[in-house]
């Protein structure tokens, strides 16, 4: 089954130095813009992360320091990607705790702003893990029938992901709607504010602390009885996203 969109968008998949998001740096990108009349247009693209790709991730991924030094920086291929992403909604598996973070991290290195929080957001891991609990590999297989070679290549697993998606679509359609704003809620696991999800919305939607001491307190309270509050998370090493949601929370309440 076909996706029905109102507006583009965007699967896409990362390669990158490690897991850590606030600290780790992209070294291959590969996505896929889908957009409402059914065009579908493709980009890879490695990047020099200007630090070492450890051995531990180059043997996941196949990609090496001498691979990347001579490709493009994230911040010289920045505006272009903002071009791509913009307007569009987003997806990929285990994008929403994983690829989105992490490329809202270096485009904030870059300085480029872009906004990754209001498009909507469709994990794929997410809907396959609460209908059928398996990886991508066996997502593949399951659904679409085939074997899924080259995993762990960022194209590779992102033309897996599409495909696996329409896939679902055909195969539970009394579960899910061919609809971009009932796959982003139905994909989502969370109530997270910032995508590290450090602060979360409560039931009457109000932000609250969601880690440490403070967790399940609001954020407006936290930041009234503890002034230095603001000031040690701004020092500390949480993600570049994560302080700029504290930022604009703090001018909020102050």
């Amino acid at each position: 089954m076909k996706l029905k969109l109102e507006r583009p968008i965007v699967f896409f998949d990362l390669e990158t130095t490690g897991v850590d998001i606030a600290k780790d740096r992209i070294v291959e990108i590969c996505l896929i813009r889908v957009e409402p009349n059914g065009n579908r247009e493709s980009k890879s693209l490695r990047i020099n992360p200007e630090v070492h790709i450890p051995e531990t991730s180059s043997a996941v991924h196949g990609i090496y320091d001498q691979d990347v030094k001579d490709c493009p920086t994230f911040k010289q291929v920045a505006e272009d990607l903002k071009n791509i992403f913009e307007g569009c909604d987003l997806a990929g598996f285990n994008s929403n705790k994983f690829d989105i973070p992490l490329l809202a991290e270096e485009f904030i290195r870059a300085g480029v702003m872009i906004d990754l929080n209001t498009p909507l957001r469709v994990d794929v891991q997410n809907i396959y893990h609460k209908l059928e609990q398996r990886t991508l590999i066996a997502a593949y297989k399951f659904y679409c029938g085939k074997d899924l070679t080259n995993a762990h290549s960022a194209l590779a697993d992102t033309q897996a992901t599409l495909e696996v998606l329409e896939a679902q679509l055909d195969h539970y359609p009394d579960e899910l709607q061919n609809d971009i704003s009932f796959l982003a809620e139905y994909s989502r696991r969370d109530n997270f504010v910032d995508f590290a999800g450090r602060f979360v919305y409560n039931d009457e939607g109000e932000v609250c602390v969601n880690f440490g001491k403070h967790k399940g307190r609001l954020v407006k309270d936290v930041l009234r009885l503890e002034p230095s509050y603001y000031n040690w998370m701004m020092q500390s090493d949480f993600t570049q996203n994560t302080k700029q949601v504290l930022t604009r929370l703090y001018y909020k309440y102050k």
